[in-house]
């Protein structure tokens, strides 16, 4: 019985979703848009990248893994930067008033600027930077657009933690090292590890918007290259891709997190 309900729950029923999503792409390409590719014809011209997908034919003509390992090569850099200074100030904001009351207002401003606003600044602050001047800013612009999250999650969790907690720490007179690591740390953990999942999503869609705006080789720059081709039948396979690994990166975050939590 329970190996019906698995399958049924985790195999059958996906299988079914995409049917059902396949056939109205195709009715919609026959009725609403006939410049639509169908999936039929998005397969015929997009399966060499499929098939073959680590080739490199050109900068700009490559298997669609070998792009998509481009731009999860940038994003665990600038998602990397994310937490590094991201972690630290969602503390700050936490454990301090004072620092809060300082800055929260200024994170609430810089929080909902878009992407597109961040890079063109990044290379006008690197414009100088040793380097590749569009890959510095475009993990400058990774790292602020998605490190907000981490930041507001982290300072929540260290606001929830009841203060009998703290108090214990203050009786058996724990540095503030200790405090730290076996008080403040343990009970902030899920907290931060939404914040975590939540950063790595916007890291994800802000590589594309980077890549698209640079021209960088990834999936942003063979979508944007594509679309410049009018080609839509690799558009769409671009916007599968990102749909895709954008699913697996949340599963394997949402396995970290489960992991630390039973450790």
């Amino acid at each position: 019985m329970r190996e019906t309900k698995f399958k049924l729950d985790w195999l059958i029923l996906p299988l079914l979703g995409i049917g059902a999503f396949l056939i109205l792409w195709f009715a919609f390409t026959k009725t609403v848009s006939p410049d639509l590719p169908t999936p039929g014809k998005t397969w015929e011209l997009s399966k060499t990248y499929i098939t073959k997908p680590f080739e490199k034919r050109g900068e700009l003509d490559q298997g669609i893994l070998r792009f998509t390992w481009l731009s999860l090569v940038m994003v665990a850099k600038g998602y990397a930067i994310a937490l590094i200074l991201g972690t630290p100030l969602g503390f700050m904001l936490g454990i301090s008033k004072t620092f809060a009351k300082c800055f929260d207002p200024l994170i609430q401003i810089l929080r909902p600027v878009s992407p597109l606003a961040w890079l063109p600044l990044g290379f006008v602050i690197f414009a100088k930077a040793k380097g590749n001047v569009s890959e510095v800013a475009a993990l400058f612009t990774i790292a602020v657009c998605s490190m907000w999250p981490t930041v507001l999650n982290t300072a929540v969790g260290v606001r929830s933690i009841p203060q009998d907690y703290l108090n214990v720490a203050k009786v058996l007179k724990l540095s503030r090292t200790k405090t730290l690591f076996r008080v403040l740390l343990p009970a902030t953990l899920p907290y931060m590890f939404t914040g975590f999942r939540l950063s790595l999503g916007i890291a994800w869609l802000v590589i594309v918007a980077a890549e698209m705006l640079t021209g960088r080789p990834g999936v942003g720059g063979f979508l944007w290259q594509e679309y410049n081709s009018n080609i839509p039948e690799h558009i769409i396979l671009c916007i599968i891709t990102i749909g895709v690994v954008g699913f697996i990166l949340d599963r394997l975050m949402s396995l970290i997190e489960q992991r630390f939590r039973t450790a």
